[in-house]
């Protein structure tokens, strides 16, 4: 059982399928426009809208492939579950948390470090500077508190 559980999301306006409906949408729209000012002899106007497509299609692909990232912590008296979440590829880490070393962001733009033994794991990917802090300080007040339950899959 599960004693303590953070979950570290993007923080995405929009889904992956709302994103597909909009681009349908646009694509119909400009392909449609491009369709009358072409059998009105403005051919090229076609070839634009088509490479407008394409290149919107493209940057929703790359927003699309990262919009369900995320990270997961779950702390239990047998260890510590760090998973990070990236374009559907999933890591895994275990750490024993009588062990872990919580190391608070230096700067902005550091991340979160977890350390035990030769391990080393940075989180906070998708949070504020200032939530990264008190992300620390709450992994770190949970980890000292020594009061977890045991881990189970």
């Amino acid at each position: 059982m599960v004693s303590r559980e953070w979950i570290l999301r993007r923080n995405c306006s929009i889904t992956p399928r709302q994103l597909m409906m909009v681009y349908a949408a646009l694509c119909t729209t400009s392909l449609l426009v491009a369709v009358v000012f072409t059998l009105r002899g403005a051919w090229y106007i076609l070839g634009f809208a088509i490479l407008e497509m394409l290149a919107m299609g493209i940057a929703f692909f790359l927003y699309a492939r990262h919009a369900t990232d995320r990270e997961h912590i779950a702390l239990a008296d047998d260890c510590l579950l760090v998973e990070l979440i990236q374009v559907e590829h999933v890591r895994q880490f275990r750490l024993d948390p009588r062990r872990t070393r919580v190391e608070p962001p230096g700067s902005a733009r550091d991340l979160i470090g977890l350390e035990a033994g030769e391990t080393r794991v940075e989180v906070g990917r998708f949070l504020t500077e200032w939530k990264r802090r008190e992300l620390a300080r709450e992994l770190q007040s949970a980890l000292a508190s020594g009061k977890y339950t045991e881990l189970q899959f």
